[in-house]
């Protein structure tokens, strides 16, 4: 059984033994801005307002899950804070008894300080690939550097833990890995290398990809061996974590290509339309919000999403398989799933 219960209490287990109490939720498809890894330059079909879940939708299966053994819930999108009733979302969620968090391109952060606070929140993960003005205008397809920073100072001033999701390109933004590792030598943030992943419509090829062991390499040609620091991961986490000798904020790669963390995965994603999918990679999905506006248990619908989830990857073992478009454009572009 998927769903099997220890001290009395349900957990959601797969085939392979992994437990899973990490449940990220998108609110929305939609963004303010336009990134290029993450949107394909076409632009998406936005599923029709109907079909994307309610609050009163959300409030229930998110409920569901943590009566499941979900502790930890990230908000994502699109961009989360563009819905209209992310407010109201957040404070349900805030009092559901489990670590709340989120995933944001931070433009809108200055509006919610009071609902994050008030709601439980202390940390979030800030979306931003480039320290250099016109970089970010080019990548984001919008104009809206300086409003971003001003607002990662005023998240730092209300004493909110900030990590910075970097996804590194090469010919892009890999000539600014040490200047992003140089901003925690007084900034208390954790900088988060992502390796470029392949998605429906966003241009993905191998020559794109920044490794960990060259983002490695990078950090030992500017600073001595004995300075870099290589710092205890948590449980089921998904960056390997190091940070610099008498700097104050920290850096990480999520190696999610080159050395994928599918053995310890913890992760269940649902999409703004309220489709369950247990893996990133995967191009299988269950639909969760059709199940619950029959007025039918979702339960079973979990139990079968987690029994079929592969070992690796969405079932790519090998990165010939991984590398293949015609095996990761099946998958929703990364907009539509919520990372």
């Amino acid at each position: 059984m998927v769903l099997t219960t220890e001290n009395n209490m349900l957990k959601i287990e797969d085939l392979h033994g992994r437990v899973h109490d990490y449940l990220r939720i998108s609110i929305t498809e939609n963004c303010n801005l336009r990134c290029t890894y993450c949107m394909p330059a076409e632009g998406i079909n936005l599923t029709p307002k109907a079909h994307i879940m309610t609050a009163d939708e959300i409030e229930t299966i998110a409920k569901t899950f943590v009566s499941l053994g979900v502790k930890k819930i990230r908000l994502t999108g699109g961009e989360p804070l563009v819905r209209k009733d992310a407010k109201d979302i957040i404070t349900r969620l805030g009092k559901l008894g489990t670590e709340l968090t989120m995933t944001t391109n931070g433009l809108l952060v200055h509006e919610y300080i009071d609902t994050f606070k008030s709601a439980g929140i202390t940390s979030l993960n800030i979306s931003l690939d480039t320290l250099q003005k016109e970089k970010y205008k080019q990548i984001t397809r919008r104009d809206h550097f300086d409003a971003l920073w001003k607002n990662i100072e005023l998240l730092l001033e209300n004493n909110f833990t900030v990590k910075i999701n970097v996804v590194l390109i090469k010919g892009f933004n890999d000539c600014e890995i040490i200047d992003f590792i140089n901003l925690t030598k007084h900034l208390n943030v954790q900088i988060r290398f992502i390796e470029f992943m392949p998605f429906n419509g966003n241009q993905w090829d191998k020559s794109k990809l920044v490794t960990y062991a060259e983002i490695l390499e990078k950090v030992q040609d500017s600073f001595n061996f004995e300075n870099i620091l290589r710092t205890e991961d948590k449980p089921n986490d998904t960056a390997k974590n190091h940070k610099i000798k008498s700097f104050k904020g920290s850096f990480s790669v999520i190696s999610s290509v080159t050395n994928p963390f599918c053995s310890t995965c913890n992760r269940i994603r649902l999409t703004a339309d309220g489709k369950l999918k247990n893996c990133l990679f995967s191009n299988t999905e269950n639909a969760l919000l059709d199940t619950l506006r029959k007025g039918e248990s979702i339960l079973p619908s979990i139990e079968k999403n987690i029994k079929s989830k592969f070992p690796v990857r969405g079932g790519m073992e090998d990165d010939t398989e991984f590398q293949n478009p015609k095996l990761f454009s099946k998958n929703r572009s990364m907009i539509k799933i919520g990372g």
